[in-house]
């Protein structure tokens, strides 16, 4: 209710009637860009007033997540039919981690996720993220019902628009902790799951196990999917003394992983300002007073998988060995009604099996069979991870990076994130505290491990089973014993592995052995994108320079193409002079500034020619030199020129065909539309090109260029401090709200495309003088 109502009831002898206290009371103000600010005197009513202003942005797309993670997508969308993907200026909440047709994502949901034991994890952990999620479900229930009849027009009168439970928060952070580990799987995790009267194979002959389609998909998520950059500067560099943090996330432009703009205070306890990720009521990447931090996605992997030898003498092909000893595999069996093309319903069901260590999972075609000798399991330590919120509390409460690296070793609840933050006395941490199997490197040198690419491991012997580390859950490595770096000068990540955290001291890990093989490789080639991230920042470091918002402002978004700087000097110098399409591409390329801005001519003939001349093989001149992994590989070999003049001409081709000129400004062919209104946009595509600022469009080229984002520069913040508190000018690249006709659709991408920096309003003064500020106060 929206005001607090005197209770009524019998009068009884001039005694005063009292009105009780309400259960949740939030301020929520609203400034330029629709920034939200929440205040609160307690986390339950901290969680109400977030969820109430972010239904008010995002509600259809929230609404049809929650049925992904409800397992209810067929029931009103049929079971062939895929996530709701975004279609011109309507919502998408398909998510870019996986990919099912709705009966299988609706089985993996229900039969992967406990739902009894997520709820025994969070009764056991603290109890704030608890107060928080069941105001959350308050506020996003009251949202419903005010405004029944008046939703956007994508779930306008739609009967999946529903309130929600706590049980249901519990779903949606738990599909977002596994991101990077079961729903890599989700396919064969379904696929593991028998129907109704289903046998277990016979023994036979069995296909060589394949890793390859596992190899793409960590590759897809990690690397072509979503990365990001974040650069802490210590007081070593910095102008003012105070530390400086560049956060520069790539993530997705629809569905429920975009970030949110949001400022949640209890007085005294938490005052935080950053984003939020999707429907979570916590900022996951901001600042406070004292401290700035940013996540990138790890090279880290999150799970392992298991080889287990069942008992020849159970027929079902349930009972597995462990060092001889049988034991039962436990099971689940989930319904998933799903609509028909008649309108009526039916109910499928499906058996899930577990052992010890994980879901059973099946692929055939790359080796991975049930059989009545041997099946496969996917050891995933975040599928019960309840950690999070806790962890991200934790985070956002630190004093200093010392504090916040202390929160970080006692909770263990980053599922798959690097951390990188600075603190006002000048200090810079680096630390991959992810959620990551323990599984010490002498167990990858030894006969535990049978097949390094599916990070597979013999079930059968406990020996090869996952260690502990003390003070720790079970199964995980300590992040005080993970990579991590404390300096004054300065680290980055831009989801590369730990090794080159800073350019002038790489992080190896302690003698002997080094850190598990699971977090990363050392001494291996860096992407591009790593690359020109420590280049841009170590040329003016070198100079002596001491760094401002404005420098870290211009490193993000300089729009280097540095494979563009590694091979043109070669190539244009061999440029054939008897081919007059080549002579044309090479004199553009020659004339081209070498960078991804609106006003650049050349980028779109070098990203097409690069597009396919980067997977030419041995086409570096100077190969990598381990003790120079910022500047090596480079040069482009002979041998490699011919291949290279090949890709260029057909480039140059394909762009005639199109009728796009070959030195087109970038600007009017990559560009994001919003209501009719087309913003043209600058950045690269990242890791394949070295580009900083990466964008990657929902379109290959067209006439009409490459039309809309699908993932890329998302939340972009810059932050220090000066006495008075934190200094921070960050922006939404994409805004706040998935609904059309908000203010807050498309009001920000007006900004990122000039590189107009909004300054956050943090203290109370300056929430109080923003021209665009609304206030209001909900109380049930």
């Amino acid at each position: 209710m929206g005001a607090i109502l005197a209770a009524c009831g019998p009068h009884t002898g001039g005694t005063a009637t009292t009105t009780p206290p309400p259960q949740f009371s939030a301020e929520v103000i609203r400034t330029t860009h629709g920034v939200v600010h929440v205040k609160a005197a307690d986390f339950r009513s901290l969680g109400y007033g977030i969820a109430y202003a972010y239904a008010q942005d995002n509600l259809c797309m929230f609404a049809d997540t929650l049925l992904t993670v409800r397992g209810e997508r067929s029931q009103y969308f049929g079971g062939d039919a895929h996530a709701t993907a975004r279609k011109g200026d309507e919502y998408g909440a398909a998510s870019g981690f996986m990919d099912l047709k709705n009966e299988d994502s609706d089985f993996f949901f229900k039969g992967y996720l406990d739902v009894d034991q997520l709820r025994a994890g969070y009764a056991a952990g603290a109890k704030e993220p608890r107060d928080l999620l069941e105001g959350y479900v308050a506020g996003y229930n009251r949202y419903l019902k005010e405004n029944a009849g008046k939703f956007p027009a994508a779930c306008h009168d739609a009967k999946w628009v529903k309130p929600m439970t706590v049980e249901d928060m519990y779903l949606v952070l738990a599909e977002k902790a596994l991101h990077a580990s079961g729903e890599v799987f989700a396919k064969e995790v379904v696929a593991g799951a028998r129907d109704a009267n289903a046998t277990v194979a016979a023994r036979g002959p069995q296909r060589k196990l394949d890793p390859a389609f596992l190899l793409a998909r960590l590759d897809k998520v990690v690397h072509q999917g979503f990365g990001s950059n974040t650069l802490a500067v210590g007081k070593d560099l910095s102008a003012s003394g105070h530390g400086l943090l560049l956060g520069n996330p790539h993530f997705p432009w629809a569905s429920t992983d975009r970030f949110y703009q949001a400022h949640l205070t209890v007085p005294g306890r938490y005052d935080v300002m950053g984003v939020a990720l999707g429907g979570m009521p916590t900022v996951v990447i901001g600042f406070n007073k004292d401290v700035a931090w940013s996540h990138t996605v790890t090279a880290a992997t999150h799970f392992t998988t298991f080889k287990l030898a069942l008992d020849p003498g159970d027929s079902t092909g349930t009972t597995y060995l462990i060092d001889g000893d049988k034991n039962k595999m436990t099971s689940k069996t989930v319904s998933v009604d799903v609509l028909m093309a008649d309108g009526t319903t039916a109910r499928h069901s499906k058996t899930f099996y577990f052992s010890k260590q994980g879901a059973v999972i099946v692929k055939p075609e790359a080796g991975l069979t049930w059989t009545s000798t041997t099946a496969y399991v996917l050891a995933d330590p975040n599928r019960d991870n309840t950690r999070m919120l806790e962890q991200w509390l934790g985070i956002g409460t630190a004093t200093s990076v010392q504090a916040l690296k202390s929160s970080l070793d006692a909770v263990v609840g980053l599922p798959w994130v690097n951390t990188v933050a600075s603190d006002r006395t000048g200090n810079a941490l680096y630390a991959d505290a992810s959620v990551v199997p323990r599984v010490t490197t002498d167990k990858f040198a030894g006969n535990c491990l049978l097949l390094p690419a599916l990070v597979l491991f013999d079930g059968a012997r406990s020996a090869c089973a996952w260690g502990q580390d003390a003070n720790t859950p079970p199964g995980i490595f300590s992040p005080a014993n993970a990579p991590s770096m404390l300096r004054t000068d300065y680290v980055g990540n831009s989801n590369d592995s730990y090794w080159l955290t800073n350019a002038r001291s790489l992080l190896t890990g302690p003698p002997p052995l080094g850190y598990s093989p699971l977090y990363g490789k050392v001494g291996a080639e860096q992407r591009l994108r790593t690359r020109i991230g420590f280049i841009q920042f170590e040329e003016l470091a070198k100079q002596g320079h001491k760094f401002q918002l404005s420098d870290l402002q211009t490193l993000v978004f300089a729009d280097r193409i540095y494979a563009a700087e590694l091979v043109l000097p070669d190539l244009l110098a061999a440029c054939p002079s008897d081919d007059a399409t080549l002579v044309q591409a090479c004199a553009v390329l020659a004339a081209w500034d070498r960078h991804a801005n609106v006003d650049s001519r050349g980028a779109v003939l070098f990203r097409e020619f690069w597009s396919a001349a980067s997977q030419i093989p041995n086409k570096w001149k100077v190969p990598l030199d381990p003790t120079d992994p910022v500047h090596t590989p480079n040069g482009m070999a002979p041998a490699a020129l011919p291949a290279m003049f090949t890709a260029l001409k057909n480039a140059a081709s394909l762009l005639q065909s199109l009728n796009i000129p070959l030195d087109g400004r970038l600007g009017d062919y990559q560009g994001e539309t919003r209501n009719g209104v087309r913003t043209p946009l600058h950045g690269g595509v990242g890791d394949i090109d070295g580009s900083y600022n990466s964008l990657r469009m929902s379109t290959a080229l067209t006439a009409t260029g490459y039309n809309n984002v699908y993932w890329g520069t998302s939340y972009v913040q810059t932050v220090t401090f000066d006495d008075a508190g934190p200094v921070a000018q960050a922006m939404l690249v994409y805004g706040q709200s998935t609904d059309p006709t908000s203010p807050y659709y498309a009001d920000q991408l007006g900004p990122y495309s000039r590189k107009e920096w909004t300054t956050l309003p943090f203290s109370e003064t300056s929430i109080n003088a923003d021209p665009n500020r609304t206030r209001m106060t909900l109380t049930q």
